[in-house]
């Protein structure tokens, strides 16, 4: 794997590819929130402080591996481009190749809004299209309340989005975020959810 490059020339956001095919969009709405809440100053500040990791595919297009939700919000937001940091260049590859390498790798998540695994020609091409999966806007929300710790495990917070899809009624995440909300904690301190990548244990 190549090392990092950071790329000095900003890349459109337009112009990213997802490696994902949802996102939280209550999870997008919070970090939009907080974009609103700076100053030019600190904005300059964050957009320095978060380059999006990227591979570089096929005809060289940018395929995002982190940050889709903050490069989601800024788009939405208004902002244009964003700074990049090259994490490997594949572009070299065909496209089947260039997907079997980011699966062994880590680098794709091609699951839907279901949590069913779907085929790589079914991820978005643009930010703009991707998908809400309110289970992962549960999941983030649930790590925030300290639920479960962050963890370097590749697309932690969709693993716990697929348990709480099996055990958290899709109804009350709809009608009473905050109760879906104590549930998914009891449910994160049980020893069944031990498995899962930021276990915290129980609370008692």
């Amino acid at each position: 794997m190549a090392n990092r490059e950071p790329v000095l020339a900003p890349v459109p956001i337009a112009d990213l590819r997802p490696t994902q095919m949802t996102v939280g969009y209550r999870e997008v709405a919070e970090k939009r929130r907080r974009w609103r809440d700076y100053d030019d100053d600190k904005r300059a500040a964050f957009l320095g402080a978060h380059m999006v990791p990227t591979l570089l595919g096929p005809k060289k297009h940018h395929y995002v591996i982190d940050h889709h939700h903050l490069s989601r919000a800024l788009l939405e937001e208004g902002v244009e481009s964003v700074l990049v940091t090259v994490v490997a260049d594949l572009h070299h590859l065909d496209k089947d190749a260039f997907w079997t390498v980011c699966d062994h790798k880590s680098w794709v998540h091609p699951y839907d809004a279901e949590g069913v695994r779907a085929g790589f020609k079914d991820i978005p091409k643009a930010m703009v299209d991707l998908a809400d999966d309110p289970y992962r806007s549960l999941a983030g929300e649930l790590r925030r309340a300290g639920g479960f710790a962050k963890d370097t495990t590749p697309f932690s917070e969709f693993l716990w989005a697929d348990y709480l899809r099996r055990h958290v009624k899709a109804k009350r995440i709809e009608n009473d975020f905050s109760a879906a909300l104590e549930e998914a904690m009891a449910l994160a301190k049980a020893s069944e959810t031990s498995y899962l990548p930021g276990w915290c244990g129980p609370t008692a």
